[in-house]
Order: C-alpha cells, then sequence, then structure tokens
C-alpha cells in the first residue's frame, strides 16, 4: 500500500521552469552562451552545477568558475520566483487528498535548501509535508535516485510504497530507480514522447489526478 507520495518542487509544485530558463539566459549570457529555450530543455531536471558543467563543456568560458555562475543563477532565480511565482493549479488539492488518506507528503528538489523554503514561503500549501529535501546533501543529484532515497527514509517508509510527482525525464528516472511508482505531469508535446513511457502513469495536469488513481497505483506490483 501506498505510504508516502513524494513532490519535485519545480515545475510541479510552482510554475518555476519557464523562471529557471529565464534565468539560464540571462546568466549564461554573461559568459558568451547565448541559450534557446529548446537549449534550456536539454537539462531540465538536473542539478544546477550539473547544468552549468554541460553547458561548460559545450562552450568553454575563461576566468569565471562553474559555481560562480550557478550562484548567480540561484540569486537571480530567487528574485523571479518572489516577483512570479505562483502554485500549480491543483497541486494543493492533491495534497490534500493524501493527507486525508493518511499518505504523508515531503518534497524532494535538486534546488539548494535556501531556494525550496523560499519557494515554499510563497505556496499556499506550505507546512503540509512531513520531510523536505535537497539533493545538495548528497553526493550526486537527479537522475541518480539518491534524493529520492534519503526522502522515503526519512520519511520512515520503504521506497516502493512511495509514489513521486515529476515533470522532467530527469527526475522521473531518479524517482523510477529508486523504485517508486512515478506520476508524470507533463504538458504539451511533452506528453506524447516516448522518453517517459517508463512511468507508471501520465497525466497531463494535477487537475486530472483523482482517487481511482490511487487504487490503480496501489494494484501495482
Amino acid at each position: 500500500m501506498i505510504s508516502a507520495a513524494i513532490f519535485d518542487l519545480d515545475g510541479v509544485l510552482i510554475n518555476s521552469e519557464p523562471l529557471w530558463k529565464e534565468a539560464e539566459k540571462k546568466i549564461f549570457k554573461k559568459a558568451g552562451i547565448n541559450l534557446t529555450t529548446d537549449m534550456c530543455k536539454q537539462t531540465t531536471g538536473l542539478d544546477c552545477l550539473d547544468t552549468v558543467k554541460h553547458w561548460y563543456k559545450y562552450k568553454p568560458w575563461k576566468n569565471v568558475k562553474p559555481e560562480k555562475i550557478r550562484d548567480d543563477i540561484y540569486a537571480e532565480i530567487l528574485s523571479l520566483i518572489r516577483k512570479k511565482g505562483h502554485a500549480v493549479k491543483g497541486a494543493g488539492r492533491v495534497i490534500d487528498l493524501c493527507l486525508e488518506k493518511g499518505i504523508s507528503t515531503a518534497v524532494a528538489s535538486s534546488s539548494p535548501m535556501e531556494l525550496i523554503k523560499t519557494t515554499l514561503d510563497i505556496l499556499p500549501f506550505n507546512g503540509k509535508f512531513s520531510v523536505i529535501h535537497s539533493s545538495e546533501k548528497e553526493e550526486w543529484g537527479k537522475p541518480h535516485p539518491a534524493v529520492y532515497l534519503s526522502a522515503a527514509r526519512l520519511l520512515n517508509t520503504d521506497p516502493d510504497k512511495c509514489i513521486a510527482f515529476e515533470d522532467s525525464f530527469y527526475g522521473a528516472l531518479s524517482a523510477k530507480s529508486a523504485r517508486m511508482k512515478v506520476i508524470a505531469i507533463l504538458a504539451g508535446e511533452d506528453y506524447f514522447k516516448s522518453k517517459f513511457d517508463f512511468v507508471d502513469l501520465k497525466l497531463n495536469s494535477f487537475e486530472e489526478f483523482t482517487e481511482e488513481h490511487f487504487h490503480y497505483l496501489n494494484s501495482l506490483n
């Protein structure tokens, strides 16, 4: 039986994916890399430092350490979230549905803890999570399963009794590698991409999620 629900943060609980792209375009431009929206999609779900390293391999820059680029992106995204961030429609209802069923809830994100807490502070369902965990505390970020395995441990439950809500390929792969049941919230063309066929359930939005989906997920081995 499902005992816990773990939510990714960016793009799942908050509309921050477009804001991350905006921040990355601005900061990487200073390093001489003009990212397009499609280029930004290549690293969606990765730890920010891994994203920086990805683009450094693509076009190395001089005189600025990757960690400085990462920190500049964090500063920019914090500003953008405070100005433009809002909860993903339907997320609060699904969180409440989980809690009504006695299912513990958690956040497992690639963002640093400071950014997670700042983001949750502007969301109406802040305070409803038993565990908040960041991959900055792990040796490896997503798509490695470490952040999800640690979240399950902190919830005192087995990973195979957890459902994970994700919106990115790397995030979904992380949760699936942790042996969790994965629900992918996929907008637009991503819903039809075969690379997400390994997840247990694909939805266009949280608004589609019902109690029947709990029964279906519980029926899976």
